[in-house]
């Protein structure tokens, strides 16, 4: 019975809404990292490259966590998108006035799991 070991990776600070990097995240959401991958690159949204570099980067964690760790096997357990830090800015409007905004930033949880590779 092989052991199952996680990796994860946590993105920060990624100019894009909470709301349409989850909906970029949700296309991901228990898959295998190499369907996963394929998928990313295929997606037309801007959110897509930044939610691809953080499973990226846990598919990384993983194969480089000194454990052997079978490819194949790996698939993402847990990917969240969270709200980050939101700037306050203000734009300038009619008669001396100004209208604030937020620029509002998102964060990354990707974690995944793989098998280990059975000892021949």
């Amino acid at each position: 019975m092989a052991k199952t070991h996680f990796a994860k990776a946590y993105i920060k600070g990624i100019d894009s809404m909470p709301r349409k990097t989850s909906i970029v995240a949700s296309l991901v959401r228990d898959r295998y990292v190499a369907d996963a991958v394929v998928i990313l690159e295929n997606t037309p949204r801007r959110a897509a490259r930044p939610v691809l570099k953080a499973v990226q980067s846990a598919n990384a964690n993983l194969l480089n966590s000194g454990v052997s760790i079978d490819p194949k096997t790996i698939r993402i357990a847990r990917i969240s998108v969270s709200a980050g830090t939101r700037i306050r800015r203000y734009k300038p409007a009619s008669r001396g006035r100004a209208l604030p905004f937020e620029k509002v930033s998102s964060n990354i949880f990707v974690e995944v799991a793989g098998e280990e590779k059975e000892k021949k």
